[in-house]
């Protein structure tokens, strides 16, 4: 099963959101997704609590700590970009990517998304895009 499907994505128009809003939106759509059970968004919030998940070129990627192991039924994406940027510890994110990985999974889907947005060319293409297929599209290369 591929990590991101288009149903895991959302292009959120919200006026403000808050970093705590932000998480759950991620870990909700993880949910939805049968990736993970409710018990993976206070583990996102106890690994965003020791270290920021925030990578730079408006992109989070709250995921949970390694106690969260049980709570993660299958690797997935949630892909969440906002209008307008929230503050995350001071810094304006657009993106935020929830990641859930069995075994280590993480590790290759977290250097693949890495490699898109260290393109500055492809985070525009990815503020830019007019819909979900558009995005996927973009990010084809993480379900391979």
């Amino acid at each position: 099963m591929p990590v991101l499907q288009e149903s895991q994505i959302r292009l959120n128009t919200a006026e403000t959101a808050t970093k705590s809003e932000a998480m759950k939106e991620a870990a909700d759509i993880l949910v939805e997704a049968g990736a993970v059970t409710s018990d993976y968004l206070p583990a996102m919030i106890e690994r965003e609590k020791s270290v920021s998940t925030y990578m730079g070129n408006y992109l989070a990627i709250p995921h949970g700590t390694n106690d969260a192991k049980d709570a993660i039924k299958a690797s997935a994406l949630s892909f969440v970009r906002y209008d307008t940027p929230i503050d995350w510890d001071g810094n304006p994110v657009r993106f935020v990517v929830g990641i859930a990985g069995v075994n280590n999974e993480h590790l290759d889907i977290l250097s693949k998304i890495a490699i898109v947005f260290s393109d500055e060319d492809q985070v525009q293409a990815l503020i830019e895009a007019p819909d979900a297929a558009a995005i996927m599209a973009i990010l084809a290369e993480v379900n391979e």
